[in-house]
Parts: structure tokens; sequence; C-alpha cells
């Protein structure tokens, strides 16, 4: 090439950078097609939810849901005059992640962000949120002490959920396995790498025991084990009347599986981890005979509500929706009840409002907010039967 084309071209790649820094001085970015108009003329959500990582199937199912919530709210209309514009993000099932999502959306102007889906990811957002005074809406981190202060006991102002939590999620199972199986004696075999599995298991034990029952031993395994061969032959010699597994189902569905090949035939009962399509294709529809797990709906209830709901969602991702694609509906929904009762897209006085919510309708079930910020709901304890999900009964607190 010649030395003046260079220098016609290096010309050309100068003006065109310069153009570029003049537009971007102008200040905001407008949108364009469907979204051109003023900022003020739309609310930004963030949506940051596991789509990738470990957790990927609770973080994808809670997405759509919270997506054809919003969906459904624009189509008549919006909220305030306003339709609701989701920022979608992918925190790969990492606290670190989680945060670093967050403040990338605080500088999208969010009103309110929905998700991360477990604990741990909810933890890393939180400190983010708190700062600026945005409120972050969980759809299923159901640790106690995602809401509250574990030193000060005090409730995280800007940090709500619409699931129910550990304590009694616990203690329903405990209530399950006394009354409704008649189980006397049990074994807790629990995820000692998560506060999720530790917190299951500290209620679930208490309540058992405060229903006469007796816990006969109690194993562990860590995130990512495969082998859980050796804890299993020891509890089948201990003949328990009931097995409590809490954990994910990363682990659970292996587990599971080894413990029937074993020939273990107790009943095995588990929480809301435990809700994903892995569980069946890994464990296998026979494994999954006689075991229970506490959850938060069942798609196959008959409210009109929740009809209505699963018939939507399966229109649009042809699948039924499972407890996480609920929850994460329910999040947009009672987010959309709060900016109603606030009067405005704010931040602050939409948290004001998420505080009062009473009796809000959900698919997963009519609560109110309590001074933890937690909702006041019944649970569902779900059967496999033959690799199909089905209602055994539900409970009020």
């Amino acid at each position: 090439m010649k030395r003046n084309g260079r220098k016609k071209i290096a010309a050309f790649i100068i003006m065109v950078f310069m153009l570029a820094i003049v537009a971007g001085c102008g200040g905001e970015t407008k949108d364009t097609g469907d979204n051109a108009g003023d900022k003020a003329e739309k609310i930004n959500v963030g949506v940051n939810v596991e789509l990738s990582g470990g957790v990927a199937s609770y973080g994808s199912n809670a997405r759509d849901g919270a997506i054809l919530a919003i969906e459904q709210a624009n189509a008549d209309g919006g909220v305030l005059g306003m339709q609701i514009n989701p920022i979608e993000r992918d925190c790969k099932s990492v606290a670190d992640e989680a945060m670093s999502v967050s403040a990338a959306l605080v500088g999208e102007k969010i009103v309110a962000q929905i998700g991360p889906l477990t604990s741990g990811n909810v933890a890393g957002s939180t400190p983010v949120m708190m700062d600026n005074k945005i409120p972050l809406i969980a759809p299923a981190a159901t640790a106690a002490n995602v809401t509250v202060d574990d030193k000060t006991g005090a409730t995280r102002d800007y940090i709500f959920r619409v699931c129910f939590i550990d304590p009694f999620q616990g203690t329903l199972m405990a209530q399950f396995a006394a009354d409704n199986l008649q189980a006397k004696s049990a074994v807790i075999y629990c995820d000692n790498s998560s506060d999720y599995g530790k917190g299951l298991a500290e209620y679930f034990e208490k309540t058992f025991i405060e229903k006469g029952g007796k816990i006969v031993a109690k194993e562990g395994f860590v995130k990512d084990d495969r082998d859980f061969r050796a804890a299993l032959t020891k509890i089948k010699g201990l003949n328990p009347d009931f097995i409590y597994v809490p954990g994910y189902y990363q682990e659970v569905a292996p587990l599971i599986k080894q413990a029937r090949e074993l020939g273990i035939t107790a009943p095995i009962g588990g929480p809301d981890g435990w809700d994903s399509p892995d569980m069946v294709s890994v464990a296998g529809n026979e494994a999954l005979n006689n075991t229970y797990f506490t959850n938060h709906y069942s798609s196959q209830d008959q409210d009109p509500n929740v009809v209505k709901f699963v018939e939507a969602y399966k229109a649009k991702y042809n699948k039924d929706p499972d407890a996480f694609a609920a929850l994460g509906y329910d999040a947009v929904q009672i987010m959309i009840q709060g900016l109603k009762d606030a009067g405005e897209a704010d931040s602050v006085k939409l948290t004001e409002a998420l505080e009062n919510i009473t009796d809000f309708q959900g698919i997963t079930g009519k609560m109110s907010i309590d001074e933890q910020h937690n909702p006041v709901k019944a649970g569902v304890v779900i059967e496999f039967k033959d690799g199909k999900q089905v209602m055994n009964t539900r409970i009020q607190p």
C-alpha cells in the first residue's frame, strides 16, 4: 500500500473516532424503534439471574416467568402509564458476578431488581442494592439471613422475597414425615457446603424431635460430590423410617440413584432445591418413587389463577412451569402491585409500598409481607410418581 493511502485511511479512522465521541457527549443515548422517546416513559427493571453455571435451571425458568409477567403487564397498558423495560443479565451462578451485574444494572437506572435465585447469589448483590436504595425481590432465596442481618438482627431495608424461608420449609417436611408418613426415626444427609442445606437440616431436626421422632444419624456431603455409596451403606444398616436430604439437585439426583441401587427403599425427602428436570434424567423414574420435596406451588393446582398462569406459560415456552417460573412471575407481579401502591416509579417509595403488601394473590399463594420482608404463605409437598411430579398435600403456616 502507498504511503499516501495509509495517511488517508488514518485520517478517516481519526474522523470517525472523533464523531463517535461527539455523538456520545450529548448525554443519554436515545433508544430507537419501539423504545424511542424519553427514558421517563418506561420503567427499567433489572433481571439478574443464573442463566448459566451450576443452577442455570433455576435462573432460566425464573427469568421465563418474570418476562411473561412483564409482557402481560405491558400488553395491558403497562404500569402507571409506562411500559416495563426488563434488562436481563446472567450472574453465571456466582456471587461475585451477581454483585458486578447489580452494579452495572444500577448504572442503567433500574427501579428494582428481580433475582438472583439462590441465597448466596442474592448475598452477593445485597451490598450494591442497599447502598443504592434499590429494592431487590428474590424469587427463591430461602435462607433466613437473606433479609435479616445475622449480627444485628435488623431487617435489610431493600431486600425482599416471595418464597417461604428455610425454617418453615424444614419444619414443613418434618411435619409431613412424622404426620403423613408416620416416620419415627430419620437420618439427615445434608449438603454441608451451603447455608441452605445446613439451615434446613437444623429446622427439620428440631421439629422432628418435637414431634416425638428420633434422629439416628447425620451424614454430610459437599458441592460437586458424586459418589455417596460409603455414607449410604452406613445409612442402610440403620434402617431408618425416613431420610432427609437438604441440598440441590446436582448432588441429590445421583445420591438417590445410588441409594436405590444399594437397596435403600425408605422414603426420602428434601427441599425446593430438588425442583429440576435433571432429577428425573439423572436419578431415573423408578428411583424417585417414594421421594418427596417441599415446594412453593404445584402446576397441577386447580386454582383458577394457577390454571391461567400454566396455560399462558405453556403457550409461550411449550413446557410446564416449575416453581421457579412461578416465583419469578410472582416477584414481578408483587413489584407491579408495589409500583401501583407507590403511585410513581421511585425505588424508595416502591420499597415502602412493598413493606405494606397484604393479602397479595400470587401464583404461589396468597401472601403478606412481614416485618422481616418475608411472605407469610402456605407450602406444598410434591411427590415423584414414575418420573412425574404430583401434588401430595398443602400445609398452611
